[in-house]
């Protein structure tokens, strides 16, 4: 991994290629307007304002674009590496005079990173493409519903980072549910190799959302420090409320983590058992050739004297002893339940 304290340059090591652009939302109590910038030079002309504004940066694979908008809105260097990191683990950090989220989000069966940057008067989202999840936010900024545009940027800062946890939330209740059915068939006692997919599917994705929940329930007390300039003290119940959400996605993620547990101990109950039947059905098998085997042995030896080879009925008698001894060995293995 290459030190990024000893490089000025910022490089973009996702695969998405969506081209870079910004969707500019300017509003206020009684004011709102959004425009679509392709360049720096769009942004500037409509900034510096009185107004609040949320920067919606679409795509990162133009560096040079996503350093000017931040130098512009002096931002630090480490912050920039790390959104254009998109491997880099979940977390919330107070940053100068910024409130920084780094985090992902599952939508549409994709997996999208996600950066949330707060300071005063300004909300900017950087993720990899077309980020439609936030669409609410912005429909409620055109209404204004709840007076949103009346509050301060803490406040859309938190709206969206319980759309994040919303997600997580959802994600979670579904993969339960996806457990749960899961339990059903494994409670029949399949063990078919769809459900060894499935579950290696599940825990892959559980796996996903722990890395992604649990460092920011373990970080979010740094949003809320009473100390901080960056949350107005009427807005802090709503945080508040975010919290709780967090902490019960993080509650429903480690009940997945039991019942995937249980699931994978009885999935591996139900092998064993199913390798014990069928070891049982193959003993039974042989036990009942062995006195048959040990017939055939004899008759097959070649002594000079065997009065049974120049019986007139000898080869029928031969048949009729060795199916009532398989028959003999059949019911007593029977009466005994098979053991």
């Amino acid at each position: 991994m290459k030190n990024n304290l000893l490089s000025e340059r910022l490089t973009y090591n996702g695969d998405n290629c969506t081209h870079t652009h910004v969707h500019l939302l300017n509003y206020s109590s009684d004011h709102f307007s959004e425009t679509i910038c392709n360049d720096f030079e769009e942004i500037m002309s409509h900034t510096p304002t009185e107004n609040k504004l949320w920067i919606r940066v679409h795509g990162l694979k133009d560096t040079e674009y996503i350093r000017n908008i931040c130098t512009y809105f002096k931002i630090n260097f480490l912050m920039m590496q790390d959104i254009l990191n998109v491997d880099h683990p979940s977390k919330i950090e107070k940053n100068g005079d910024f409130n920084f989220v780094v985090t992902r989000i599952f939508h549409e069966d994709t997996e999208t990173s996600v950066r949330l940057i707060q300071g005063e008067n300004v909300v900017l989202t950087f993720t990899e493409g077309e980020a439609s999840f936030f669409d609410d936010a912005v429909k409620a900024l055109q209404e204004n519903v709840l007076k949103i545009r009346t509050r301060s940027s803490d406040y859309l800062f938190s709206v969206l980072f319980n759309e994040l946890v919303s997600n997580y939330v959802s994600l979670a209740i579904e993969t339960g549910d996806q457990l749960d059915d899961l339990e059903t068939e494994l409670l029949a006692a399949t063990t078919s190799y769809n459900i060894r997919m499935q579950l290696q599917m599940l825990r892959k994705r559980y796996m996903e959302i722990k890395r992604t929940v649990v460092p920011l329930k373990d970080q979010y007390s740094k949003i809320l420090h009473p100390d901080s300039e960056l949350i107005n003290e009427t807005n802090r119940p709503f945080f508040n409320d975010v919290n709780d959400h967090l902490l019960n996605a993080v509650q429903l993620v480690e009940g997945c983590r039991e019942t995937l547990s249980s699931l994978m101990d009885l999935y591996i109950s139900n092998s064993d058992m199913r390798m014990n039947y069928i070891m049982k059905r193959l003993t039974v098998v042989s036990t009942i050739f062995i006195p048959l085997t040990f017939l055939v042995g004899v008759w097959g030896m070649n002594f000079k004297f065997m009065p049974e080879l120049d019986w007139k009925y000898g080869y029928l008698m031969a048949w009729g002893v060795m199916i009532a001894a398989g028959v003999v060995s059949y019911l007593i293995l029977r009466s005994r339940k098979w053991q």
